[in-house]
């Protein structure tokens, strides 16, 4: 059972910057792809931002230019570095990974985007 921790979240106005990051428990897992999800209130949640193992990135239309997705294959580390935030940006980030052929959940952090 793999248990993922996310970290980084918090309360920035609108224009500011945010940094995610997401870890697994234990090691030796061999990770596939990473991705981060968000969940905004009375909403589904949405995949906004996906990495390949060997590094490709995909985006959301409406946080492409302003998100950054990353990993550290070396530590299954996953990483979000987020831009020139809004207020819809607002919500609960989860990070997934997909180890074999089971997807893995973290808890879910909270990023709220106000003036």
């Amino acid at each position: 059972q793999v248990q993922l921790v996310e970290s980084g979240g918090g309360s920035v106005q609108p224009g500011g910057s945010l940094t995610l990051s997401c870890a697994p428990s234990g090691s030796g897992v061999s990770v596939i792809t990473m991705a981060w999800h968000r969940q905004a209130p009375g909403r589904q949640r949405e995949l906004v931002a996906i990495i390949t193992r060997s590094g490709i990135p995909n985006y959301q239309d409406t946080v492409a230019g302003r998100f950054t997705i990353s990993r550290d294959n070396s530590k299954n580390m996953l990483f979000l570095q987020m831009d020139n935030l809004k207020p819809e940006d607002t919500g609960v980030y989860f990070c997934r990974m997909v180890v074999g052929a089971d997807n893995y959940w973290g808890q879910g952090i909270r990023v709220s985007v106000s003036s």
